[in-house]
């Protein structure tokens, strides 16, 4: 559907395929979790770790159309 997550216990990281303009600014700054699909949008392959955990925040700060998020567990 619209929205591709995966993620560690606490948190996922989320890409809104709608939203998504593939410029690949995620893969390039953490290829750990991001990769880019055959669509050429991006999309979360790896879990968010403590050692992505960064990482996966500068993604999400540096997206020029804010398509990526955190989504919290219930």
């Amino acid at each position: 559907m619209g929205i591709n997550r995966k993620g560690s216990a606490d948190m996922n990281a989320t890409v809104d395929q709608y939203l998504c303009i593939g410029c690949g600014a995620c893969v390039a700054l953490c290829p750990r979790v991001f990769r880019m699909g055959e669509d050429g949008k991006s999309g979360v392959s790896q879990a968010v770790t403590e050692e992505t955990l960064s990482q996966v925040q500068e993604a999400i700060d540096s997206c020029p159309v804010t398509a990526i998020s955190w989504l919290e567990h219930e």
